[in-house]
């Protein structure tokens, strides 16, 4: 990227965990455009929540820049993941293995 002398810089603010809309309004205060390649209808987006986002926060842009941001993780990215038990089980024991069964309530003595 090529700097001009005397254009002003500006910070990337954090935008992950935003909505749409909030993340739009937190980039054109802070000076920067956003750009969002898995959403053509971006403009419109309100209420989907970015999860990745290019430069990082707190990098020094100029202002007018475009930060990337993203609302899916694809497919290969991991996400909420499956949630199923798989193998292998953690083994049986634990505080069963440790305690004792029990009794009856009140012993009787004899």
């Amino acid at each position: 990227m090529r700097r001009t002398p005397g254009t002003p810089e500006v910070r990337v603010p954090r935008l992950v965990s935003l909505m749409a809309v909030d993340a739009r309004e937190t980039a054109e205060a802070r000076g920067v455009l956003l750009a969002a390649p898995d959403r053509p209808d971006f403009p419109s987006t309100v209420v989907d929540y970015v999860v990745r986002q290019f430069p990082q926060p707190g990098a020094e842009v100029p202002r007018g820049a475009v930060v990337t941001v993203w609302f899916d993780l694809g497919d290969a990215e991991g996400g909420a993941g499956v949630r199923e038990p798989r193998p292998p089980r953690p083994p049986s024991g634990g505080m069963r293995r440790e305690l004792d069964r029990p009794g009856e309530p009140f012993e009787v003595l004899g």
